[in-house]
């Protein structure tokens, strides 16, 4: 399946990714089984997915087709829900009204597009703040726009339906993961002679660390990291990532075996390797790294002061004090299971989200429903 971006790269609030989706960009979502076209003279439905985490506030717009689905509106603004959270418990007033202006412009949006279905999804922010409950009310009351609050075992498969066709089939298997802004999702996938099997069957494993860029930076800094806190950072996700090594310690590799990273920490690494001045999604999505290539550039990054990292094109001032947290979970990841190469990956729980409603309803006549389900 693959989707197809016709709507406004340059709207207010999108993020450098979805800026960077113009110009008809084609992205491979899930593979399937053949599929026949949509049929002529039948309005399809369109469809939206939210994700609001602890940092961002992302929507996509689609309809199906009959390659997959394409794209007709996305919106993303850095809204810092979760700012402050590790240390106090709760969402902050600031955080809340941020987080309902950019809220407000997806309602519109889905308002505009006639959005027929939906799914408004709210991970680790709201799971784990004491006034979550409060804030998802007062978004309803105030917006009419009811959002869910997702487990973490769907945040994580919602993650590998989104970016898992991007996986090696001819590797036995794959270590997938989303650096997101509150928690880590680590999904082990099955891939060889299962990787045309339902998503279902093939995560053999999962985790959801409840440790992101936002509680990483919070806990241990984000503006100027050393050496030593830098290191410091990479131990306090090993230590959380030692059960699902534990569980894992088992299962089959072979030679094939590679990492598959989707967050903005791999994305702004990928950026950085190419050199681009400003994010070009359509150089990043599907990109293979080697380790050496990795190791360059999270080695370019941690050597910027934190001027260098606001004013580069593929970072920000938003995101110059996350950065570095993010690639202290990527190194404790790649510690853990070894890889000569990483897949980048610009896609996850939208697209994730998207594939599921539309395969549930049987947009894709001859691909199973259950293919993507979580």
């Amino acid at each position: 399946m693959s989707s197809q971006w016709s709507g406004d790269p340059d709207a207010p609030g999108a993020s450098r990714a979805d800026q960077a989706l113009s110009g008809g960009a084609t992205v491979t979502v899930a593979s399937a089984a053949p599929v026949e076209p949509w049929p002529p003279r039948r309005v399809a439905p369109t469809y939206a997915a939210l994700d609001l985490g602890t940092n961002n506030c992302r929507l996509l717009i689609a309809r199906p087709s009959h390659e997959g689905f394409r794209i007709v509106d996305a919106f993303s603004r850095i809204v810092r829900l979760g700012e402050g959270l590790s240390h106090t418990g709760r969402l902050s007033e600031a955080a809340i009204r941020r987080t309902l202006g950019a809220l407000a412009v997806c309602r519109d949006k889905m308002a505009s597009r006639a959005v027929s279905r939906s799914r408004l999804i709210a991970t680790e922010a709201c799971r784990a703040a004491v006034n979550g409950g409060e804030f998802l009310a007062r978004v309803e009351e105030e917006l009419g726009v009811e959002l869910e609050s997702v487990d973490r075992e769907t945040e994580a498969h919602l993650a590998a339906a989104g970016c898992a066709a991007l996986a090696d089939p001819q590797a036995k298997a794959i270590v997938l993961f989303d650096i997101g802004g509150g928690s880590t999702e680590v999904v082990w996938l099955a891939g060889g002679e299962r990787a045309s099997a339902p998503l279902r069957e093939r995560i053999r494993n999962w985790t959801s660390l409840a440790m992101g860029v936002v509680t990483l930076a919070e806990k241990f800094g984000g503006h100027h990291v050393d050496q030593e806190t830098f290191e410091a950072m990479v131990a306090h996700c090993t230590q959380g990532l030692a059960p699902f090594i534990d569980q894992t310690r088992e299962q089959a590799r072979c030679e094939r075996f590679h990492l598959l990273g989707t967050s903005g920490t791999v994305t702004t690494l990928a950026g950085v390797h190419l050199g681009l001045q400003r994010y070009d999604r359509r150089r990043v999505d599907g990109l293979w790294m080697s380790q050496d290539e990795i190791d360059d550039a999270l080695m370019r990054l941690r050597t910027m002061t934190y001027d260098e990292r606001a004013a580069n094109g593929c970072i920000g001032h938003e995101r110059a004090d996350l950065v570095l947290a993010g690639c202290a979970i990527l190194e404790a990841i790649r510690r853990a299971f070894p890889a000569t190469r990483v897949r980048i990956a610009d896609r996850g729980l939208r697209e994730g989200i998207l594939v599921q409603m539309m395969s549930a309803d049987g947009v894709w006549r001859g691909v199973r429903s259950r293919e993507f389900a979580p």
